[in-house]
């Protein structure tokens, strides 16, 4: 009987870790962020201070959402996968989200080629644009 036992929690954990392992969870921290705005006559106006921060950040591409673990979870919910861009400074992941209210917005993952590969997580609105400089976990 314990034989029994001890092969059924040998293949349950065979079987979780089996699943995570397939699991697309993407998992950064933050380590600043900007935000830039647009003016009443609509130009852009200057980015704001880098603001510091250690903030978790996941993308889960089975869920199909991006959640940032700031004071108030900000949920984006990814409707469209856009393809892969190349620059000769950056390599560009984007996705078209819909956020918590509902708000349409493009949700951008840059790695600065020039800059020691560091990454950026782009969020962009008509109105403003909220960056936050991020590392792999």
């Amino acid at each position: 009987m314990t034989k029994i036992k001890c092969l059924y929690l040998c293949f349950l954990f065979l079987g979780i870790g089996m699943q995570q392992s397939y699991s697309q969870t993407y998992k950064f921290r933050t380590s600043g962020f900007s935000v830039l705005e647009r003016n009443e006559k609509g130009k852009w106006g200057k980015w704001s201070d880098l603001n510091l921060v250690n903030i978790l950040v996941t993308l889960d591409t089975d869920k199909n959402r991006f959640l940032i673990y700031s004071r108030n979870i900000q949920l984006y919910e990814i409707l469209t996968y856009q393809p892969e861009s190349e620059s000769e400074t950056d390599l560009v992941y984007s996705f078209i989200c819909r956020d918590n209210d509902g708000v349409d917005c493009t949700v951008s993952i840059i790695t600065r080629k020039k800059q020691d590969n560091r990454k950026q997580l782009y969020i962009t609105y008509p109105n403003h644009v909220i960056v936050y400089n991020i590392f792999t976990m």
